[in-house]
């Protein structure tokens, strides 16, 4: 079952309208949230970006989009769906249709997907995961890039190109050249001590489990965290590579070009992610 606009319906027998800004216009906002044993993890941290990206999407905000309503919206369109301890939850917020390029309207409306997942919480997996830049195209450094928007088309890209050279992800470049994310999460890099990501105004995404990380990191002394632009050449120096997203939590690089790298960090991060997960 879906949720389309407080109605839960058949997805089976849903279709989408054609006059969709979405679909014609990338008029779309989205989270990415995961759902375990019926708490919807960090879910304040995604509503505010929700609000926020609406806002500089210059979209009307309804009076009934509050922090309980679409918690509640979640949690009615995962009870009509197959019971399972954890999901995945994509809200899609888009521009009702009253013009074309330029819309007459900035009322929404709204979409609610829930799907199972095998792991309640964050794991990580001992498998090669290996990496390669993608640079066919680049992303703009600057506000919009760090906003969960449909316009998605060079992760879609980059994503093909992995596949065909069987990569696990790809790590993608703004039009400066600095690295800024992979497709699917954001980049941190490990040189002993100190911890490395792009900050958000080379273009990274603004994640969820970015900010988590960051807050993690500065309550442990043992690490120094820098939100620094991150150049190519300094990837295979580094001592260990991961990436976060809301859904896999914590992604360890095993391998760039010649260089492997170790998972040390990830794993003591992975544990404290879990604790907040359960207790924030």
């Amino acid at each position: 079952m879906i949720n389309y606009n407080g109605i839960l319906r058949s997805e089976k027998d849903e279709s989408l309208a054609i006059t969709n800004r979405g679909l014609h216009y990338g008029d779309a906002v989205f989270e990415t949230i995961k759902v375990s044993a019926h708490k919807v993890l960090f879910w304040e941290d995604h509503y505010f970006r929700l609000m926020a990206s609406m806002r500089i999407m210059r979209m009307e905000i309804p009076m009934n989009f509050t922090l309980e309503f679409l918690e509640e919206e979640i949690s009615r369109t995962i009870a009509s769906n197959p019971a399972s301890n954890s999901y995945r939850v994509k809200l899609l917020v888009w521009r009702k249709w009253g013009g074309k390029y330029t819309p007459s309207s900035k009322e929404v409306e709204y979409l609610i997907i829930a799907e199972a997942l095998d792991a309640p919480f964050y794991v990580i997996d001992n498998v090669s995961y290996e990496v390669e830049l993608f640079k066919d195209h680049y992303l703009t450094s600057g506000l919009l890039s760090t906003l969960k928007t449909n316009n998605r088309a060079i992760n879609v890209l980059g994503s093909i190109f992995a596949s065909e050279n069987e990569y696990q992800n790809c790590l993608l470049l703004n039009d400066k050249k600095q690295v800024v994310e992979a497709l699917q999460g954001n980049l941190f890099l490990v040189n002993g001590y100190k911890i490395k990501t792009p900050p958000l105004t080379d273009g990274c995404l603004n994640g969820i489990l970015r900010k988590q990380i960051i807050a993690i990191l500065g309550q442990l002394p043992d690490y120094v965290l820098e939100e620094e632009s991150i150049s190519p050449f300094e990837l295979q120096k580094a001592d260990e590579h991961f990436i976060t997203n809301t859904i896999m939590g914590i992604q360890p690089i095993t391998k760039y070009r010649k260089k492997s790298y170790t998972n040390t960090v990830a794993k003591d991060l992975l544990g404290k992610l879990n604790t907040k997960a359960r207790l924030g």
